[in-house]
């Protein structure tokens, strides 16, 4: 009974021919890759991951929490994922980046040449690929450092967690500032105002009634602006951590990277498959040539 072919039929003896044929050189291209590959990985210089985690707080108000009893979110609840994204901005922010490289002299560590005229570019450079912040699974946020030095690397991570409440407290600061201003004139035309009704009451008792009525509103109206004042003045003032730290990062003890083995087996196989293509190639071409001269 013939057999029954299903498909393209696929010619096993062209690949057998070809693997007879060069079978020599795919092997010593093996060999170079293999050695190439082992002294690319141990060229590389280990680097060292240290990892913390922390959970923002509710991006809620301190003063209105503590001072207001009709406020009904507590500041001390996690965030949300608001809070969260707010948090993952400011720790990725300029003004973190600066922080952490003037506490750690980074210039000096990265070996960065204060006279190199694009030193701010490199050390930009540098520091985005040793420092990433993510979110994770559960809403917290993960800060994670490489770094040559595994004790240097879980200091970092440490220090840009612990400075997370600095940065919100210089940007919390600088608005309650300007707030409080505001207030402080408004607050003084309100009592200028206040001052004038009262004297114009003293020179026209005749009209008692109206004006009485006018202070009592401006006297309720500048109560409520200078509660609202002090509540700025305890934001402004008082400083409050903006997070929950769930882990410290410490330095570890197991290289994060280079995957020497994975960089040994992309290398070597890559050297293969590309080996194999140029073969293949060049074959082609010589059998179009032979049809050509035919």
């Amino acid at each position: 009974m013939a057999e029954k072919s299903f498909g393209n039929s696929y010619d096993h003896n062209a690949t057998r021919r070809f693997f007879g044929k060069w079978w020599k050189l795919l092997l010593w291209v093996f060999i170079l890759a293999l050695i190439g590959s082992v002294v690319v990985s141990l060229c590389i210089t280990k680097r060292y991951k240290s990892t913390a985690i922390l959970f923002p707080t509710n991006s809620n108000r301190l003063s209105k929490a503590i001072m207001d009893y009709h406020y009904s979110l507590d500041f001390m609840d996690y965030g949300i994922e608001r809070d969260c994204e707010y948090c993952i901005q400011i720790l990725l922010s300029e003004s973190m980046e600066r922080d952490v490289c003037k506490r750690f002299n980074l210039m000096e560590h990265y070996g960065i040449s204060p006279d190199d005229p694009i030193k701010m570019f490199k050390l930009h450079e540098q520091y985005r690929g040793n420092v990433n912040v993510k979110r994770t699974e559960y809403l917290g946020v993960e800060v994670s450092v490489l770094d040559v030095d595994p004790q240097w690397a879980a200091d970092m991570a440490n220090f840009i967690a612990a400075n997370y409440d600095s940065v919100c407290h210089r940007i919390h600061h600088a608005r309650a500032c300007n707030a409080a201003d505001i207030m402080q004139g408004v607050c003084d035309s309100l009592g200028l105002e206040i001052q004038l009704l009262q004297d114009s009451l003293k020179r026209n008792p005749q009209y008692t009634l109206g004006l009485t009525q006018l202070i009592n509103e401006k006297c309720h109206e500048l109560a409520d602006l200078e509660t609202r004042a002090a509540q700025t003045k305890v934001d402004m003032n008082e400083s409050v951590s903006y997070k929950f730290l769930l882990d410290e990062a410490v330095a570890s003890d197991k290289k994060a990277y280079p995957k020497r083995a994975v960089i040994v087996a992309l290398g070597t196989l890559g050297a293969v498959v590309m080996c194999i293509l140029i073969l293949l190639l060049l074959d082609y071409a010589k059998k179009e040539e032979e049809l050509v001269e035919a």
